[in-house]
């Protein structure tokens, strides 16, 4: 998350303007405001086949040239499309940082409602995931702020988890809370470093007839521990969905134990923190699921001798 305070304003009428400076062949086009136009990049229509993508607040500004240089290789080796730049802006009309122009991808964003086998749609993502993780990393951005840390070792936001969980003592269940943190902790990751995709979100999961039909959002994509891009099983997955989610993922030979324990960890970290301190009612709800997925999801592995609870 970004800790910028000052946020460019960003409308449609700005998109014109750098779009006729920059693109003019594209200046008569249309430029429309995304239904879901994100919160780090806001996402604008231009035209019927493209969209333009700004950074919100400068935390976010690297993302930019990272998509334009590492997108175009990325597609070729994973089996769904990924947004397809096709043009770099500059700061201009007052707006501060670098933004994008890509192709437009046509689904919506992934629900329960809108998949249709969510056992299908979980296998699906794993093979994407792990087609990702395969793709050459050398020469990759490795984790850091540009990623917002996401593949970055765990012990990254091991005293916000601690604070968080200190802020909600008698609220949730601190104590399995801790057990969770503590087994995530306890499983470092020391494979070589791996694409990843930083932010398997339902909004970054575009479908289509029911079926995942698009990834897209790779602005904390880089090179380090996979686990951040286990979250979705507890986010969006459940019972026989995630075991299938989780089947794919082990059966490629890079996902063990360790890795599953973190990807446990990194999915609590954003539920505490979010329960902790956030404002948004909706989001905050959505955060506490995601905890009782999470503890429910660890418990039953405790009792069945999982090796992904036995780490400390």
């Amino acid at each position: 998350m970004s800790t910028d305070t000052a946020r460019p304003s960003i409308d449609a009428a700005l998109v014109r303007r750098l779009v006729a400076g920059q693109f003019p062949q594209w200046a008569d086009l249309p430029v429309e405001p995304v239904a879901a136009g994100g919160v780090d990049n806001r996402t604008f229509h231009l035209g019927e086949t493209m969209t333009v993508r700004l950074p919100s607040a400068e935390g976010y500004a690297q993302q930019a040239a990272k998509e334009q240089t590492w997108l175009p290789v990325l597609a070729p080796l994973l089996p769904l499309p990924v947004p397809a730049p096709l043009g770099c802006g500059e700061p201009a009309e007052g707006y501060p940082y670098r933004w994008t122009v890509n192709r437009w991808l046509d689904g919506e964003t992934a629900s329960p409602e809108r998949i249709g086998d969510l056992r299908e749609f979980a296998r699906d993502l794993a093979g994407f995931l792990t087609a990702l993780q395969r793709a050459d990393a050398a020469g990759g951005p490795l984790a850091g702020a540009h990623s917002a840390f996401r593949g970055a070792p765990l012990t990254t936001y091991d005293a916000e988890t601690r604070r968080a969980l200190a802020a909600l003592t008698g609220r949730i269940p601190c104590e399995l809370a801790a057990d969770v943190w503590e087994s995530a902790l306890g499983a470092p990751f020391t494979g070589p470093p791996v694409w990843f995709h930083g932010d398997v979100a339902h909004g970054n999961l575009l479908v289509r007839d029911g079926r995942l039909a698009a990834v897209i959002d790779f602005g904390c994509s880089g090179v380090g521990d996979p686990a951040c891009d286990l979250s979705v099983a507890w986010t969006l997955l459940h019972g026989e969905s995630r075991a299938a989610f989780r089947t794919v993922m082990y059966a490629d030979g890079r996902l063990d134990a360790g890795t599953w324990a973190r990807g446990r960890g990194w999915t609590l970290w954003k539920a505490l923190i979010t329960l902790a301190w956030g404002t948004d009612e909706a989001v905050r709800r959505e955060a506490s699921r995601t905890l009782d997925a999470v503890l429910e999801e660890y418990a039953e592995a405790r009792a069945d001798g999982d090796r992904t609870t036995n780490h400390r």
